[in-house]
Formats: structure tokens, C-alpha cells, sequence
């Protein structure tokens, strides 16, 4: 009998020690242990609390500009239609998919990536913390750190990896604006991994007055799920919202990971509901047999990083291998461990998609649709591309606008 027949409620992991099935769990040194425990504590505590959730949700009512909307991407979804009738000789193989996009791309900072850090920020000011930190790939999370920061008072310092600040230079420029001190971190391949070293090495130095935002559902105890019931409101939302618009729940769900936060943020509403296809879409950068990817599950292996057990991208000793990603949200070498346990049970079914597939969906939604999307979301929408070869109606998460991206994007199209 396999995993999955045996579980009844998705929704009731992690256990009382953080573990998702096998994965999961507080790998850290000793002087973190002290801090990750009084935050699940805290967090335990305001999860209880209805004033908690009440300020919460209208930070992101008045504030963020919830709810987002779920947009039927009618062109879009016509001219895909087109393109597979002019494969399939019967036309009555034609599927004519529906492609519906969940814009997290309208909220205020241009992505998903608000929805946690309002929540930490509440968490922070009701843990006496005085400063904020974070880690951040593509900026986004930085940015939307650096401006909860100076909407709740808090000193804010984000690290970043070098080719990350060299990728993303607006965002660096806009968590500047926002008063927050950008830390450029030169070790390894200056990306995702290193920043997150680097801030856990940090906040054991000053955590007595510090408080830590994780970007992702990955991190130790408490983290994965902490951030997930802030980002769950996005699956809470297009649940309704689909129901109103499209007159069901959708057959298929998908969503770009990299840590995960917007994916298990689109998934969880949705995990109980078995008619439901929920597909994971990783970065396989410029293919897997390259190695010159980021897709953990589809090419990792378990082991711990960064303070959770996990898939990862390591050797047989256990070293970690760099990832790569024309995203830089999405070049890291490791998953959630809520996203590992789900493939394992075979709740989510996981996917890769190449810098050249992402590249292309990118133009496609820009031409059909006037959203110009990250290039995280990119991968997403090529995958959904895809899927439209088997259901009729496709819900994308949509998990940021593509503005940060724009002269990356740019330099890449002029080489080819």
C-alpha cells in the first residue's frame, strides 16, 4: 500500500517536532536552538489569536490590495488552442484548455512575497524585536522585507548574493530607497545559497534583538509552516474566486518552485481535494543531463541544508552542488521540506522546464496577454503549456511581475 493511500488529511503536517513525514526537523547548532523554539512559540501563540489574524488580513486588505484577482487569460488560452489544432488532425482530441492566472503579480511590491513578510513583521514587533534580516535571491523577498520594515519602524539589513545584486539591480535600488542595507555576499556563486549562509551565520551573533524573515517554506522548525499559513491565502482566495468564476475548482493547478513559498501557498487549500492535479515546477536551467540546474527533487538526493532535511542538490559525500537558473529566485539547491514529503507520498507531481521554455512562455504572456511575468512565474506557464494536453481548465500562480527581470531578459534575446 503506498504512502498516499494512507493519508486521510494533508493538512495535518508538520508533526510536534516539525517533520513532514521524513523530512523536516531543527538541524542547527546549539545557539539558534534557543531562538527557533521561542519563535514556535510565538507563532504557536499568535496563530490562536483571532486579533492576530484580524490585523493580519487587513494589513493585506488596505495595504498589499488583496484580494488578487484570478484572471482568465482568454487569448492566451485561444492561442493555444489553435497551435494544438493544427497538430491533431481529429479536432475532437482538441482539449481547449482554459489558462487561468492567480496575479500575485498586483500585489503592492510585485509579488507573493509581501503575504509572509507582513506576517513576520507582526510577529517580530510581538516578540519585542527591534531589526529585521533576511536572505534574497531575485530581490523580491528583500523588497518586500525592506518594506514592511519601514512601514512597522525596523531597521532592516538584507543580504544578497553577488550575481544576484549584478541580475537584479532594481530591486537592489528599491530596498536601498526603502532604508534597508544591502549586504553583498561573495562567497560561493554569490546566489540564493550563499545569502541564506551568510544570514544564518548573522543571526546567531544577534538574535537577542533580531529577528529572522525567511523568504521560503524552507529553513528549520518553525519556519515551513509558519510562512505556509501566511501563504496560504493565496490558495484560499483562488479557491473561492474559481468556484465564482469558472463554476468548479480547477483540474490543474501549477506553480514554479524554487524553496516553495508560493506553491505549497497555491497547493494547501487544495491538497485534500483528489480530482485536483497539483504540479510543481522546478528550473532545469539548461537541461539536466547538463547539470546546470536546479531541480532538486527531480535530481537530488535526501540531506540537510540549511537547518531542515530535505532533497537537495549534493554528492555522494554529502557537498553541496551549485544550482543554476535563469531566475535567480529559483537557483537554489534545495526544496521545502513540505514539497519533499509531497512528492514522496505522491500528493504533487513535480516537473522541470529549461531557461529556453521559460524564455518563450515569458514573450508568449507579454504578446497575448500585456502581463509581463517573472521569470520564475515563466516557468510555471510553460509547464501549464503543456498541461493543457490533458485538462480543460489550468490554474497558474502568477507569482510576480516581471519588471526586475526586464534587462536580464534583454541581454539574453540580444545574444541569441
Amino acid at each position: 500500500m503506498s504512502k498516499r493511500s494512507t493519508i486521510t488529511n494533508f493538512t495535518n503536517y508538520p508533526d510536534a517536532c516539525g517533520y513532514f513525514g521524513d523530512f523536516g526537523g531543527i538541524y542547527v547548532g546549539e545557539t539558534l536552538m534557543t531562538p527557533l523554539l521561542e519563535l514556535k512559540s510565538a507563532a504557536g501563540a499568535a496563530f490562536q489569536d483571532e486579533h492576530f489574524w484580524l490585523e493580519y488580513h487587513e494589513l493585506l486588505r488596505q495595504y498589499v490590495g488583496r484580494e488578487s484577482p484570478c484572471y482568465f487569460a482568454q487569448r492566451l488560452s485561444e492561442h493555444l488552442s489553435n497551435k494544438r489544432k493544427n497538430f491533431v488532425r481529429n479536432s475532437s482530441n482538441d482539449i481547449s484548455a482554459k489558462i487561468w492566472l492567480k496575479r500575485e503579480d498586483l500585489n503592492h511590491t510585485g509579488a507573493h512575497k509581501v503575504n509572509n513578510t507582513i506576517g513576520q513583521a507582526l510577529l517580530a514587533r510581538r516578540m519585542g524585536k527591534k531589526k529585521l534580516i533576511a536572505e534574497t535571491g531575485a530581490g523580491q523577498h528583500g523588497v518586500a522585507t525592506a518594506t514592511v520594515a519601514a512601514l512597522f519602524g525596523f531597521e532592516c539589513r538584507v543580504f544578497m548574493g553577488r550575481e544576484d545584486i549584478r541580475r537584479q539591480q532594481p530591486n537592489v535600488q528599491r530596498m536601498e530607497l526603502l532604508g534597508a542595507e544591502v549586504v553583498s555576499v561573495n562567497s560561493g556563486t554569490g546566489t540564493l545559497k550563499d545569502a541564506m549562509n551568510e544570514t544564518l551565520r548573522y543571526w546567531s551573533e544577534v538574535v537577542n534583538d533580531t529577528f529572522y524573515v525567511v523568504g521560503t517554506v524552507a529553513g528549520p522548525d518553525p519556519y515551513p509552516w509558519m510562512v505556509r499559513e501566511f501563504q496560504k491565502v493565496i490558495g484560499e482566495e483562488a479557491r473561492r474566486q474559481m468556484l465564482d468564476l469558472a463554476g468548479g475548482l480547477p483540474d490543474c493547478i501549477v506553480a514554479a518552485v524554487g524553496g516553495g513559498s508560493n506553491a505549497i501557498g497555491i497547493f494547501y487549500p487544495f491538497l485534500n481535494d483528489d480530482a485536483v492535479e497539483l504540479v510543481g515546477v522546478e528550473a532545469a536551467g539548461k537541461g539536466l543531463a547538463t547539470g546546470e540546474h536546479a531541480a532538486s527533487i527531480n535530481a537530488g538526493s535526501i540531506g540537510v541544508l540549511h537547518g531542515a532535511k530535505s532533497m537537495l542538490l549534493q554528492d555522494q559525500d554529502g557537498q553541496i552542488h551549485e544550482a543554476y537558473s535563469i531566475s535567480a529566485g529559483l537557483d537554489y539547491p534545495g526544496i521545502g521540506p513540505e514539497h519533499a514529503f509531497l512528492h514522496d507520498v505522491g500528493r504533487v507531481r513535480y516537473e522541470t522546464i529549461t531557461d529556453n521554455e521559460a524564455l518563450e512562455a515569458f514573450q508568449m504572456l507579454c504578446k497575448f496577454e500585456g502581463i509581463i511575468p517573472a521569470l520564475e512565474s515563466s516557468h510555471a506557464l510553460a509547464q501549464a503549456f503543456k498541461e493543457t494536453e490533458k485538462y480543460r481548465t489550468i490554474l497558474v500562480c502568477l507569482s510576480g511581475r516581471g519588471d526586475k527581470d526586464l534587462q536580464h531578459v534583454k541581454e539574453i534575446l540580444e545574444k541569441k
